[in-house]
């Protein structure tokens, strides 16, 4: 067994595990971030970044290298697929409270190797890949993480394991703590083409409300122009995967997302299961969760990676003061109430609304909810505090007040 006694070991080397790492290491914590597969993954869901993570990141250098090869988004959309544009959301507006009032899109596989970059500049940071964990375990004075390679398995211990391994983690199975919420009958299937959607007045954030089957529309850079659009739509259970990511079936879906003449240049196509859950606890003795790990969220508004992008700031901060000694291990179920709070409260329930808003098929109640947006939108206090809520500005400020 191996064991460093002053170390944190990381599991999962995404942006949220690496982030962690990264604060940490810039603290004068040793860290250790093992990963289960040989290399940074290519994931192909998340890409859409809220002011506050801008902030969060700002000073580890990632958001400025984020601007060289990202696209800002200052206004975004909620439409309905026959109606056009209900309300078109500026951000601009929230100048006066963030430096970057804007959404920000760099695909998530974009980001993590600039993270990680960052990471491999710090003398106190170790990655391994090939590293898979399979059990986690502690007593009164380590943990330990249990971990596959191709030299066989090996246990490897330290004073604090934090588990961003996503949503399937075997940091928190392992630490008994429960994985509450439930699962989504749908699943979401992503095609990303080249054809442009903005001469078509799509702003490069849109979500599409329909009865029948809603979308989501979002513009990414790709690796340079024309850049990439990915389009969301919900796949009903009797569905298989295979036929959903057909070539047919993606492009019957977007052909009734747009009719065109020809058939649309497909460079990507995706499918996963939605969850709305959220773990019991943070932190299990010396086990801490993060990121996926921690909570899932439908993607309707973009909450998901920032959140763990929130968490990871959180923690490192936290974690770093009680390596430190500096601050009663309580610090960290501070951490726990005040992530967890803001989850529930802010990602679950905005996420989960937002998502009902755009498949309601009783016309009197979708006519209710655009109304509604209407109103918030041409009343300045009201849709300053909407933008303040989508932007995740107050989900920030929520976590922040409890104590």
């Amino acid at each position: 067994m191996s064991h460093t006694p002053d170390r944190v070991i990381i599991v999962g080397a995404g942006p949220v595990g690496l982030l962690t790492a990264l604060v940490l290491a810039k603290q004068e914590v040793p860290v250790l971030v093992l990963e289960a597969e040989l290399g940074l993954t290519h994931d192909l869901r998340a890409g859409t970044y809220h002011p506050p993570s801008m902030e969060l990141m700002a000073p580890y250098g990632i958001t400025e290298a984020m601007h060289r090869i990202g696209i800002r988004v200052p206004r975004w959309q909620i439409r309905d697929k026959r109606e056009g544009v209900i309300v078109e959301w500026d951000l601009s507006t929230l100048a006066d409270i963030t430096p970057y009032p804007y959404r920000f899109h760099l695909e998530q596989h974009r980001l993590t190797p600039i993270i990680y970059d960052k990471l491999r500049e710090c003398a106190n940071a170790e990655i391994r890949f090939g590293h898979e964990a399979i059990n986690a375990g502690q007593d009164a004075d380590a943990a330990y993480v249990v971990v596959r390679t191709k030299q066989g398995d090996e246990r490897l211990s330290a004073p604090w394991v934090v588990g961003a391994d996503g949503g399937r983690s075997t940091i928190r199975r392992a630490s008994g703590v429960e994985f509450e919420g439930f699962t989504w009958p749908e699943r979401f299937v992503v095609c990303s083409t080249t054809h442009d959607f903005e001469p078509h007045g799509y702003a490069f954030n849109a979500y599409i409300a329909d009865p029948d089957e809603w979308s989501a529309i979002f513009k990414m850079p790709d690796a340079g122009p024309p850049g990439l659009w990915r389009i969301v739509f919900p796949v009903q259970p009797d569905e298989s995967d295979e036929t959903a990511l057909s070539l047919e079936r993606c492009q019957w879906r977007m052909q009734g997302f747009l009719a065109r003449s020809e058939p649309y240049a497909l460079k990507y196509r995706s499918i996963y299961k939605v969850h709305q859950r959220v773990a019991s606890d943070y932190r299990a003795g010396r086990l801490i969760l993060a990121g996926d790990a921690a909570h899932l969220n439908n993607p309707l508004g973009a909450f998901g990676l920032n959140g763990g992008i929130h968490d990871a700031v959180n923690l490192g901060e936290k974690l770093a003061r009680v390596c430190r000694g500096e601050v009663d291990v309580s610090e960290l179920d501070r951490y726990t109430r005040q992530r967890r709070t803001a989850n529930i409260e802010q990602v679950q329930a905005v996420s989960i609304q937002n998502k009902k808003r755009l498949e309601a098929r009783d016309p009197a109640v979708r006519q209710e909810n655009f109304d509604e947006l209407r109103r918030t939108a041409a009343d300045p206090k009201a849709a300053r505090e909407f933008l303040l809520t989508s932007s995740m500005i107050e989900s920030v400020r929520r976590a922040a007040a409890v104590s």
